[in-house]
């Protein structure tokens, strides 16, 4: 094939996944942007003060402040148990697992654990938390916001895990080969220097798996359970706002429904101002090794 022929054949393969892409990336929009659209315009008109003063006990005269409530203790109450773990297993495969077996293998089951369906989670606590909790107690403790969390931890753990871990490996050699140089150990070269160069990317990770925690149904339904009046005890039966929408949205009601798109506009605009936060907290603190 002449120079000339090779040239024709590469611009149209260009040119045709140029297309492609763009018309992938059009459609994507275009849905995401109906998403926003049928969630503000369903969720905007139910958006008034009772929502944040009223607890669900009062159905569809009521509100959402005990969901709004429980899902900030859980999420919180899961960071907590996760962060600290996922940070630091993220960092030993990054620095002292690399490129032995024993990473391989937890990056392995990182990944299963990633790709789990929440569900899973919530029946595997349920099974180690709920059941024991509620024979040990007779019946008095059974569903709890402490299981809810935990089961919300086991969610967000391998996204924090697989964020530290990339945006450790990303931190270039030559920093430390220049610590090390100077006989700095091990330990204070990652604490000191790459985690602090690494710093807003693994805040992202943390803020991503927060975003994704905020919205799960699945596992809370078998831990946490729900509960129509306030909380703040991490041992009772404890609200969610996933949980009141999926609860409203097989109601009849339609006042009932009014509260749910409530709800999940208030979840898209908590998963949206963490995305942006996560944005700006990466734009700001990147740091240049050039």
């Amino acid at each position: 094939m002449s120079a000339q022929g090779i040239y024709l054949r590469r611009r149209i393969v260009n040119v045709t996944a140029l297309l492609l892409g763009g018309c992938a990336t059009v459609l994507g929009l275009l849905f995401l942007v109906w998403i926003l659209w049928v969630t503000i315009s369903n969720g905007i008109g139910a958006l008034h003060l009772t929502l944040f003063t009223k607890i669900t006990a009062y159905a569809d005269q009521g509100g959402l402040s005990n969901a709004i409530v429980g899902s900030l203790i859980m999420d919180l109450m899961a960071l907590l148990i996760c962060a600290p773990i996922g940070v630091m297993a993220g960092t030993y495969l990054a620095e002292y697992g690399r490129n032995s077996k024993l990473g391989a293998l937890i990056r392995f089951l990182n990944d299963i654990l990633l790709s789990a369906p929440s569900i899973v989670m919530g029946l595997f606590v349920y099974v180690i938390i709920v059941l024991p909790i509620s024979n040990m107690t007779h019946g008095h403790i059974s569903f709890s916001g402490f299981a809810g969390s935990v089961a919300l931890a086991l969610i967000g753990l391998p996204v924090i895990v697989r964020t530290t871990d990339e945006m450790l490996q990303l931190v270039p050699g030559t920093l430390r080969e220049a610590a090390l140089s100077l006989g700095v150990p091990q330990w204070k070269l990652t604490v000191q220097v790459l985690v602090r160069a690494a710093a807003s990317g693994i805040i992202t990770g943390v803020l991503l798996a927060l975003a994704r925690l905020a919205g799960e149904t699945a596992p809370l339904l078998f831990t946490a359970f729900g509960n129509n009046f306030m909380t703040v005890h991490p041992m009772d039966k404890m609200a969610s706002l996933p949980v009141a929408i999926y609860q409203y949205t097989n109601d009849p009601s339609p006042a009932l429904h009014s509260i749910a798109w409530a709800g999940a506009l208030l979840i898209t605009l908590f998963v949206l101002a963490l995305s942006l936060l996560t944005r700006l907290l990466f734009s700001r603190k990147k740091v240049s090794y050039e």
